[in-house]
């Protein structure tokens, strides 16, 4: 597909992390002790994804120990985002309430640690096992003030949006460009893997630049070019899948444009919104010297975001419409781990999630 598409501007460099293979090393073994990725049919799907190389495109200066961190969220959000998205789950709200509840539970330490077993059931569901793990892995050490906008977005991301699309799809409703935009930067749980680059870089923004709105515009505009590049790739695949939540299908829908038309308009938006990314860092970076130090490796951080995303989108196989399913098995993750449902058509598949 990558031929067909219009190109999407990008003006940072390609870059890679130089420990990803000790990432992907680490990526199976996790996947295996929390349960994740159980059968090896899935693994192997798995593997061809090449999360590794991903986390190492959008982290391209991490140390290995931070590397293998956000690599495990990424793969976490990832695996949820595809079964809410594509499973049947991602139709029933009243069930997607349930899981977030139980996902709640953890991050507000109301539940036990989940230990892992050799496959998941309903005692150890394996989403919770891991979502434990990142939880203890990352969040006691940094300042409270990150804690709290970390877990907001995560639960946002959880809740609001994630129900908001599982309520589109059995209604029947297709949300205006407006909304979607909006809801599109958690839904795809982008804000959650922005805030990572304060852990990864070693650094802790004050509230007062997260306040600024030359910093919330340079956010914002990140986001929206990661997210849009993101439905420019997987809009074949989930036109497959009948998925009405992407950029360039609503634009095709409520402008009546065609295909091409609706490809273009889109990467003619990444554009702009890259334009503006880079307006609003001139801008923050000229009123804010004294913080030089803690805004490049953040505003870095947005970069490679965009020209990672950008690079892995372009050769995973992830995002191949002739394959619809994906990395886990039935009942091997969220519908019959939480909430105790066989369903032998349950599968992950191509999602708007990042």
């Amino acid at each position: 597909m990558e031929s067909e598409l219009p190109d999407i501007y990008c003006p940072f460099p390609q870059r890679s992390n130089p420990h990803v293979s000790h990432t992907r090393e680490h990526l199976d073994a996790w996947t295996r002790r929390t349960g994740l990725v159980h059968r090896e049919s899935a693994r192997r799907r798995f593997q061809q994804a090449d999360f590794g190389a991903f986390v190492g495109m959008v982290h391209p200066t991490a140390n290995s120990e931070h590397l293998d961190l956000v690599a495990d969220w990424f793969v976490w959000l990832f695996l949820v985002d595809d079964q809410l998205d594509d499973g049947h789950l991602g139709r029933s709200p009243h069930r997607v309430r349930d899981v977030v509840e139980r996902m709640r539970a953890v991050v507000e330490g109301r539940a036990p640690a989940p230990a892992p077993a050799p496959a998941p059931d309903e005692e150890t569901p394996a989403a919770l096992v891991a979502l434990a793990d990142l939880w203890e892995r990352t969040v006691p050490q940094a300042a409270a003030h990150w804690r709290t906008r970390f877990t907001w977005h995560l639960m946002t991301y959880l809740t609001t949006a994630t129900t908001w699309e599982a309520g589109n799809r059995a209604d029947g409703i297709v949300p205006s460009e407006t909304v979607y935009i909006a809801k599109r930067r958690h839904t795809g749980a982008i804000h959650v893997c922005m805030d990572l680059i304060e852990i990864v870089a070693g650094i802790g923004a004050p509230e007062s630049i997260h306040n600024d709105a030359r910093f919330i515009t340079a956010l914002e505009a990140s986001c929206n070019v990661v997210c849009w590049a993101n439905d420019v790739y997987s809009y074949e695949k989930e036109q497959v899948l009948g998925e009405i939540h992407n950029l360039v299908h609503l634009v095709r829908h409520h402008r009546g444009y065609g295909e091409r038309q609706a490809l273009e308009h889109v990467c003619e938006e990444i554009a702009a919104e890259t334009e503006r990314f880079l307006g609003a860092e001139r801008e923050l970076l000229g009123r804010h010297p004294e913080l030089e130090d803690l805004l490049v490796p953040y505003l870095d951080g947005m970069r490679s975001w965009m020209r990672g995303n950008l690079d892995w989108s372009r050769q995973t196989p992830r995002y191949n419409p002739a394959d619809v399913s994906q990395y886990a098995e039935p009942g091997a993750y969220l519908e019959a781990s939480v909430l105790g449902v066989s369903d032998a058509h349950a599968r992950l598949g191509a999602g708007n999630g990042l």
